[in-house]
């Protein structure tokens, strides 16, 4: 009874955690931060996956390797800046997004029902955004200000079919929340979508020990459909009211899926590295469309090409247990950007990106505390031609740098 009331108690604690301090996402659609273990080594946990946090995340197949009830909770902090140049009638404008931090918390609990069967649960954001500028500035007509955020409730079951091979299956329950905020193009008028929804998805996993010194893991998250139901409002000038009212709106999203791939070298008793892959299907976000129930300035429904591309993310990581209360780790991850020229926008402002990182792992007892930092790199991107109908001026995006922090514990009944 009470290990049982143990891990009632660190249930709410993670979605309480998650309530109250999941309010902000770092400046990208997809987020990775879900094990600040899996932070140092670069994401690269796929085949290793053997804590609650890196498996449910990462690949819930390797839940299998968690002897009795296990628990962890996190966060990483994020501090994203981009450098937007704007040319407009003979002028060049510099500006550069709003310094800010985001919070990106996870919470994660496994527990062995017997030699053969594991469950698990997660709470974790999969994809966030959030990017602010002055609301004055030269590209206000396309974005000033966004935030998007999808939150999941992730329940797993991972069986050992044999001693070498596992698999999982899971469900994820997903809430989407944004608010978009621009100004409408010649009328000048402030505008913010602002909406949320539900959808549900699946994941599947593959765990196997091919070897002592060699695993390899295979995990898949499908896509998730949302309807997002919202309201449109504006702040209007008295002359322009009846062109601009407030009212519901209707969209629907598509969060791509992921397939991850990973293989693992126990180099030396002490030394392992982790090779993988995570290839995001996002040549389903195709476009942005939006329903008005109130029409705007005549029109009902508006929509903007987005075409982006299903892309790859590399990663390898390695992790040296220095003694029995230390862990070492250091990883690198190119990742491909999505975005392609044509549909270059200030909403995602990035490019191809670069992450280094670092990290420890602090043992004591039961309890591992793990630390991370990361510093990611986005690559410079010119925008060549204006398009006026999107609020897109000719420039370039450059200086994208990101700083990442972060702090998790985890505990072994």
């Amino acid at each position: 009874m009470r290990k049982k009331g143990l891990v009632c108690t660190t249930v709410l604690v993670c979605a309480c955690l998650l309530m109250t301090g999941s309010r902000a996402f770092a400046g990208g659609f997809g987020l990775y931060e879900g094990s600040v273990r899996a932070n140092g080594l670069g994401g690269s946990v796929i085949a290793k996956a053997d804590d609650p946090a890196s498996a449910i995340f990462f690949n819930p197949a390797g839940m299998t390797q968690l002897a009795g009830t296990q628990f962890a909770l996190g966060a990483t902090v994020i501090t994203p800046m981009t450098s937007i140049e704007t040319e407009s009638n003979g002028r060049t404008e510099h500006d550069s997004l709003k310094w800010n931090y985001f919070v990106v918390p996870y919470a994660y609990v496994t527990h062995q029902m017997n030699d053969r069967f594991w469950v698990g649960l997660g709470f974790f954001p999969r994809f966030g955004l959030g990017t602010e500028l002055d609301e004055n500035w030269p590209g206000r007509n396309n974005s000033y200000n966004a935030f998007v955020r999808a939150v999941e409730l992730n329940p797993n079951v991972a069986y050992k079919l044999t001693d070498k091979l596992s698999l999982s299956a899971g469900m994820s329950l997903v809430r989407m929340d944004l608010k978009l905020e621009s100004r409408a193009p010649i009328f000048e008028v402030d505008t913010a979508l602002k909406g949320q929804g539900y959808g549900v998805g699946y994941n599947l996993g593959v765990h196997y020990k091919a070897l002592d010194w060699l695993k390899l893991g295979l995990s898949y998250r499908s896509k998730v459909h949302i309807n997002l139901d919202g309201r449109a409002e504006y702040q209007a000038p008295s002359y322009l009211q009846r062109y601009f009212l407030n009212g519901h709106i209707d969209s629907t999203v598509t969060l791509p899926d992921e397939l991850m791939l990973g293989v693992n070298f126990q180099v030396l008793t002490n030394l392992s590295i982790e090779l993988s892959a995570i290839r995001t299907g996002w040549s389903n976000f195709d476009k942005m469309s939006i329903q008005f129930h109130n029409p705007v300035a005549g029109m009902d429904r508006v929509t903007k090409a987005k075409n982006w591309n299903d892309v790859w993310r590399w990663q390898i990581g390695i992790e040296y247990n220095a003694t029995s209360w230390l862990d070492l780790r250091c990883g690198y991850v190119y990742d491909n950007g999505p975005i392609p020229r044509s549909t270059t926008d200030y909403l995602v402002p990035s490019n191809d990106r670069q992450f280094y990182c670092i990290g420890a792992g602090l043992h004591w007892k039961a309890w591992t505390v793990d630390l991370s930092y990361g510093y990611l790199i986005s690559r410079n991107r010119s925008i060549h031609s204006a398009r006026p109908a999107d609020g897109v001026l000719k420039g370039r995006l450059y200086d994208g740098q990101t700083d990442l922090y972060g702090l998790g514990v985890s505990y072994k009944f």
